[in-house]
């Protein structure tokens, strides 16, 4: 397999105003089959394009070269998720290869047309179709090249790994290679062609091993902190110590006299240069520094009700029916509050990068998300022309949604252009706590009534900081609301001591606990088992569908809660997919030790493309998501950030990981949903739901940590 993307490649003339020129890249490739085509047709891709300047008429492509071999061009990245395999998988099926004839080239700026960034779980629901259709379009191309050099009519010809042949003469054979060599062909996918069916799928659907898995296992893989370049110096940043701090004054004449070292000063920005990081490390130790501390008028314990006095802007999300009058038909009314702390994404590669000046180039390899928008910010940064701008994204060791706003980058390039040398910056673990951009805090207050029949007729359901991500009503209640405050940055920045962002479905998670207990709490008032009181209050098939395939394989039996089995559902859907999860647990009460014995996931999912990736990424979610449940909470002075590596925040560990067992519904009819956040979402519920089941107390804040535990209990 060839995965590019970290090496020196391509041409330097490939960009044009800032964006891809298709006649130069043909020619730079040496020709052979193109198939253009563009991914997404909402306002706002078009809106960016126009904005940017980029290509109007396509932002992917695909070749087929004179070797037979098929590349395909996107600027998608790969941290981990999988799509380096499930999009070559998806490409080789239609335009029938092997797949091991398929060469992915992601997130290069001057190879790669221009793409918003990876997050989301966008990539397979919106690349996916498109990636289809082109593949569809070259075979189409293909078999109208073999028909003029067969002298067979198209509808005798079939394709079949490669080949082109005549199904009723099949000695009467051609290659794709063989059909590219000597040409160059150009083609816009404008009408969409048929795919096929999915009966005569052959690797789309079928279990395959990460085609990166080998380069991963071995460390011949290649991150931005990979990278080596003749002169490089690594770069160390005088940090402030608290967000909003000033500097006042600094001394760095004891580094300036060290070997080796350069001390590098713009503005506020003060580096120092070493040929190791450990040599820079050292040097900043002898910086001295003073700066200007706010006053800290918020923390973590605090911080839930700053965000009740902030007055923010309020947007009602969805609305149905009359609250009052679902209040008057309600046997029993639940009022609530769930709070949620601060989590950082702590990805296992921290954010690097490395930048190099060529008279007026610039090349960055950068750990991030967004290449295409890190390039416009580099242009922007230094009054360049886009064109010579060059990002590389090399292979990304996790993101979760943290590596998109590329501080590591920028630094880097500074450093660079003023030390005229190329620059390393990698976050040490602590830089990495300080500059995240946090998964939000929020507040959370519920109201619900229920009939003692068991009918949910009221859902009031208020989101403070949060967003609104997974707070879709799809239980069937005929009045509810759904608002948030201080959502879509109206008011968000400026209440938080420090930035916010993604986190791996964000908000969903919040919300997704809060509903779930809540639905719990209603089903208990109600004298009915939590499965069953779903099912009542579902209209959703597909819903009810992956709640009972949980269900029936968790051996889930019926029940009111609390029973003292120590077993816990909830639901949820994001990006798309519908999960159910089932949690089995056992609760230490005097320790307020929690242990997870088995987790039970099922999804929809819509067509599977990788079976074995998708079953990757929900043991991945369903294992990350234990840190969120029980202790991920980042500690807090105002701007000064507590938590600085792992001896304080707390990541699973081995010994906490259950056993898993997960679902996935066949349902290859419909469109591919994502896969990379969903499983994660409804674990918190699953799990406070399951405490209250074993112990009858009620975890209201998450993370549901031991000293909760225990008072929980106490108060129950």
């Amino acid at each position: 397999m060839k995965v590019e993307g970290y090496e020196d490649i391509g041409s330097r003339d490939v960009n044009t105003k800032g964006g891809l020129s298709r006649r130069e890249f043909m020619k730079a490739l040496g020709g052979g089959i193109f198939i253009f085509f563009f991914v997404g047709d909402s306002s706002v891709v078009e809106g960016q394009r126009r904005r940017m300047g980029y290509p109007e008429d396509f932002n992917a492509y695909l070749r087929i070269g004179a070797d037979g071999r098929v590349s395909c061009f996107t600027g998608k990245i790969e941290q981990g998720q999988g799509v380096i395999t499930s999009l070559a998988q998806t490409l080789a099926d239609e335009i029938d290869v092997a797949l091991e004839s398929v060469d992915m080239v992601m997130g290069d700026t001057d190879r790669c047309p221009w793409d918003m960034g990876t997050f989301g779980s966008l990539t397979t629901r919106f690349f996916g179709p498109p990636l289809r259709e082109a593949g569809a379009e070259a075979r189409g191309v293909l078999i109208e090249l073999a028909s003029e050099k067969l002298k067979v009519p198209r509808e005798r010809l079939m394709t079949e790994n490669g080949v082109v042949f005549d199904k009723e003469e099949k000695s009467k054979r051609v290659t794709y290679g063989e059909l590219a060599k000597g040409k160059t062909i150009e083609r816009h996918m404008k009408d969409k062609p048929a795919v096929k069916k999915v009966s005569d799928f052959k690797i789309i659907g079928k279990p395959t091993l990460r085609r990166d898995s080998v380069e991963k296992v071995t460390g011949k893989a290649k991150y931005a902190g990979d990278i080596r370049l003749e002169g490089m110096m690594y770069a160390k940043i005088l940090r402030p110590p608290a967000h909003g701090a000033k500097l006042k004054n600094v001394d760095t004449s004891a580094a300036e006299r060290m070997e080796g070292i350069r001390v590098v000063r713009e503005g506020d920005m003060v580096a120092v240069l070493g040929r190791s990081p450990d040599e820079a490390e050292k040097a900043l130790g002898k910086v001295k520094a003073d700066f200007d501390v706010p006053e800290a008028k918020v923390d973590d314990k605090s911080i839930f009700e700053h965000f009740l006095n902030w007055d923010v802007g309020r947007d009602v999300e969805e609305e149905a029916g009359d609250l009052k009058a679902g209040e008057a038909l309600a046997d029993e009314v639940v009022e609530r509050t769930y709070l949620s702390g601060y989590v950082a994404h702590a990805p296992i590669e921290p954010h690097t990068a490395v930048a190099r000046f060529e008279g007026d180039k610039i090349t960055v390899w950068a750990s991030t998300q967004t290449p295409f928008p890190l390039k416009d910010d580099l242009a922007e940064e230094f009054g360049m022309d886009k064109k010579n701008v060059r990002v590389i994204t090399p292979f990304v060791g996790g993101g979760f949604g943290g590596k998109t706003r590329n501080g590591q980058a920028i630094e880097a390039a500074r450093l660079a252009k003023l030390a005229k040398a190329p620059v390393q910056v990698g976050w040490t673990r602590a830089e990495e706590f300080f500059y995240d951009s946090f998964r939000p805090a929020s507040v959370i207050k519920v109201k619900s009534g229920v009939t003692k029949e068991g009918k949910v007729v009221l859902w009031d359901f208020d989101i403070s900081f949060a967003g609104g991500r997974g707070s879709g009503m799809f239980y069937d209640v005929a009045n509810h609301r759904t608002t948030t405050y201080g959502n879509r940055g109206r008011g968000a920045p400026s209440a938080h001591p420090f930035a916010t962002g993604a986190w791996r479905a964000p908000a969903n998670h919040n919300n997704t606990f809060a509903r779930e207990c809540q639905m719990d709490i209603m089903a208990e008032k109600v004298g009915m088992d939590p499965v069953e009181f779903r099912l009542k209050n579902l209209a959703d098939k597909k819903m009810a569908g992956v709640l009972k395939a949980a269900a029936e394989k968790s051996g889930w039996t019926s029940g009111k809660a609390p029973s003292g089995r120590g077993a816990g559902v909830a639901l949820g859907i994001d990006s798309g997919t519908y999960v159910a999860t089932v949690a089995e647990i056992a609760v230490d009460k005097r320790a307020g030790r929690v242990r997870i014995k088995r987790v039970v996931c099922a999804q929809n999912m819509g067509l599977v493309i990788n079976p074995q990736g998708a079953k990757l990424q929900m043991e991945g979610c369903l294992t990350m998501g234990l840190g969120y449940v029980f202790s991920e909470e980042l500690r807090f002075k105002g701007g000064e950030v507590l938590d600085v590596n792992f001896n304080t925040y707390e990541l699973p560990k081995f010994s906490w990981v259950p056993e898993i067992e997960t679902v996935i519904i066949e349902a290859d009819d419909e469109p591919a949903q994502g896969g990379g956040e969903p499983a994660i979402i409804a674990l918190g519920g699953a799990v406070g739901n399951a405490i209250y089941d074993a112990v009858g107390a009620r975890l209201l804040q998450l993370p549901m940590t031991r000293e909760r535990v225990r008072e929980a209990i106490q108060d129950s």
